[in-house]
């Protein structure tokens, strides 16, 4: 547990350089955000596997160090600068570290070297801060899965975990985890004193096989330990080795949740007596621990708990982060088995509030919590990198830093990120920039993947996006209120075929027609699905379903329509529809603009030349019309450190002649309008790849929203960003 030294609202105000003001609060926003690529040496296989699990920091908070099990490594950062992060570079540990915590100079780093399940070993490794050298080595007596200290005792969970292959599980599988607990001279273990103490036979569940997760230590020096699988938690006096008490986690009844993979948001299932089997787990006060509910066996409460010392339930969140985070875009319907799995928690006294930061893994967002003593109170939820696993408070420099632990830039995706934020006094905090309203039912509108955006034209701040294939079985229209701060999506228009919805729409497009809209589907040839071009009425009701012509359609590719907007009207009126990337026909770094004319149904194009990609691809995201121009979001398919391209474009309406098919097509001319990259990095986060959606509203001032492709592969964060006047 982690405690400020120092002590008052005043004196954190003076910290973070400003003094409070009447009514006036104390937000995080993030700082920095550091890719643990960047601590590879360059003789390091740059594309292998690398994380940043479990962090700690130096007393004076100004390094950070964390562990990296498939390299093997103990990783540092430097942030004395916290806005700057800097590489310190790994230290090999001769295993796999599964957890780390600073004492005075050394980082204890708990070690497995396990050669099977059924036969684990360990290690517990001092490593001297100074020199960054390993100063010493204790033997464990299994598979450590964590470590803590505090008040002069040191604490490791000896797991030995379950294989997961072995009769699809169950416990028991021997041998058993156990505590192993060493009283600190100063900074100092005694190897020969770790003392083992056995928590067998206290769990209902498997009592034989206990196998311990997460321990934590109070300042009076006991240590809670979470036993996930059994279902169970002991409060162990950390000098004595008595197990004080131990008691189940209990189950828990869950209402209004989303229990199916379907391609919807449906806050409408249900599920009874869920075993909480808590992961993490941190001391609040003398008397009280918080838990997250992850669940790992058969349980997952989808939330956290605050424990009472004696097993008593002070507090519990049920579903109330879960519907958060649905209202904030962050829902993974692709892996929701167990919800939004709160994986992490800690505490910090920052200032004159003692606060809760609880971590979900696959919503990839930390929620905010001060503490009252009794209901928590929700304060702000941050977005973080994909899959957050370790959480610190360091409240001396009134920081807070998130780990992530999913790796994808081996496949062009986003490395795990340290993410660092900083309290100070603020209006608001920063994210979200979006968010949604509840519906008749009182639940939030559920919401991801912004594909498109489209303008009201006659109300400033009323704009209207889609959602795309994530939700192919619910397809939508959302109304937002772009006039608050942060918008808000007010209301959901599902797309109905024949009084249904109209499965297998990938929405990519939306422009407002006389009636009702105009909306771009991309096809997906491989799976027989055609690129449309859609129109429906006001209530989301298919009137008509337009097809590109055959001859067109033969050189289509799967990187179809991306975009729709309308000029011109009456006779005049034509649809353009921009396409993502090149299709047979086009040839190199070029793009169609299809033009449709509904009085005659008639088919013509222009091409649009594409900037020369650094890397991946470039393609189109969304055309639309302004004025006598049209504006284009033209983008690379890069994140992070790797995105280059991120640009608004414009075209002249007099350069937009569009020719009939199967003849030479005129190419237009393009003008930078705005190069996107800088407001994207505003975010402090890394650059997300999708920015999908671009419109004016009726007051002239340009939106942009990036698609978070549902939290599939994604830290689920969405920008949703005002530009102003163009």
């Amino acid at each position: 547990m982690h405690r400020s030294l120092i002590a008052g609202s005043l004196a954190a105000a003076l910290l973070s350089g400003t003094a409070l003001s009447a009514g006036a609060a104390e937000y995080f926003d993030r700082i920095a955000s550091f890719p643990i690529t960047a601590n590879l040496a360059k003789d390091q296989d740059q594309k292998g596997d690398t994380v940043a699990e479990i962090m700690s920091a130096s007393e004076d908070g100004r390094l950070l160090v964390y562990t990296d099990s498939p390299r093997k490594a103990l990783g540092f950062i430097d942030i004395a600068d916290p806005a700057q992060p800097k590489a310190g570079g790994t230290l090999a540990l001769g295993g796999e570290p599964t957890s780390v915590k600073v004492v005075g100079g050394q980082a204890y780093v708990v070690v497995n070297t396990s050669e099977s399940f059924t036969n684990p070993s360990g290690k517990l490794v001092a490593v001297n801060l100074t020199d960054r050298t390993i100063a010493a080595e204790c033997a464990l007596p299994g598979q450590p899965d964590s470590v803590a200290a505090h008040a002069g005792v040191l604490a490791i969970a000896i797991e030995n975990e379950r294989n997961e292959e072995v009769n699809e599980g169950a416990l028991p599988q021997l041998p058993a985890g156990s505590l192993v607990l060493a009283s600190l001279n100063g900074d100092q273990v005694d190897c020969a004193a770790l003392r083992t103490v056995s928590l067998t036979g206290l769990a209902a569940v498997a009592g034989e096989d206990p196998e311990p997760d997460f321990v934590d230590v109070s300042a009076e020096g006991k240590v809670v330990v979470t036993l996930q699988e059994n279902n169970h938690i002991a409060v162990v006096d950390g000098k004595t080795g008595m197990v004080e008490a131990h008691f189940s986690a209990g189950t828990l009844d869950l209402k209004a949740i989303d229990t199916k993979k379907d391609g919807k948001i449906e806050l409408t299932g249900s599920m009874d007596k869920v075993e909480r089997e808590p992961d993490a787990v941190h001391w609040i006060d003398a008397d009280r621990f918080v838990t997250a509910n992850e669940g790992d066996w058969k349980g997952g409460s989808r939330g956290f708990t605050i424990f009472n010392r004696d097993g008593s339930v002070a507090y519990e969140s049920g579903t109330s982060l879960e519907h958060e985070i649905v209202s904030l875009g962050h829902y993974p319907d692709k892996r929701n088995k167990k919800g939004v799995e709160i994986e992490g928690v800690e505490t910090g006294r920052f200032g004159g509030d003692t606060l809760i930061f609880v971590g979900s893994e696959r919503a990839s967002v930390v929620g905010v919590y001060r503490d009252t003593g009794a209901a928590p109170e929700l304060l702000q939820v941050l977005p973080t990198g994909i899959g957050p696993e370790g959480l610190l408070a360091i409240p001396s420099r009134n920081l807070f830093v998130a780990t992530s632990e999913t790796d994808l830039h081996g496949d062009g995706g986003p490395a795990p990120h340290v993410m660092i934020y900083q309290r100070a006094e603020r209006a608001a905090p920063a994210y979200p920039t979006i968010r949604s309203a509840k519906n008749a039912s009182g639940l939030p509108i559920g919401w991801g993947a912004l594909s498109g955006l489209a303008a009201d034209k006659t109300e400033a701040g009323r704009l209207y996006a889609v959602t795309d294939s994530v939700y192919g079985a619910a397809p939508r229209i959302l109304t937002i209120d772009a006039t608050r701060k942060p918008a808000l999506i007010t209301a959901e228009t599902l797309v109905t075929r024949g009084g249904a919805a109209a499965e297998k729409l990938d929405l990519e497009g939306i422009a407002v027609a006389r009636d009702g809209f105009w909306l771009a589907s991309e096809g997906n040839l491989e799976k027989g699905v055609k690129n449309l071009l859609v129109r429906v009425d006001a209530k989301g009701a298919i009137q008509e379903e337009i097809t590109v012509p055959a001859e067109l359609e033969k050189g289509a590719k799967n990187y179809g329509f991306e975009g729709v907007t309308v000029t011109g009207s009456g006779a005049d009126e034509t649809v353009w529809l921009a396409v993502q990337r090149e299709w047979a026909d086009d040839g190199k770094n070029a793009v169609k603009l299809l033009a449709y004319r509904p009085s005659d149904k008639s088919w013509r194009a222009v091409r649009y030349p594409l900037d020369a990609a650094q890397a991946g691809w470039i393609g189109l995201s969304e055309i639309t019309a302004a004025g006598d121009r049209v504006i284009i979001i033209e983008r690379d398919n890069q994140i992070a450190e790797k995105a280059a391209v991120k640009k608004l474009y414009a075209v002249s309406l007099a350069d937009m002649k569009p020719a009939a098919l199967g003849g030479e097509l005129p190419l237009v001319q393009k003008t930078l309008v705005r190069d996107l990259l800088p407001d994207l990095k505003a975010a402090k986060g890394y650059v997300l790849d999708k920015v999908e959606g671009f419109a004016i509203d009726a007051a002239g001032d340009a939106y942009i929203v990036t698609d978070n492709d549902g939290v599939d592969n994604s830290s689920g964060e969405t920008q949703f960003l005002k530009l102003g006047k163009l």
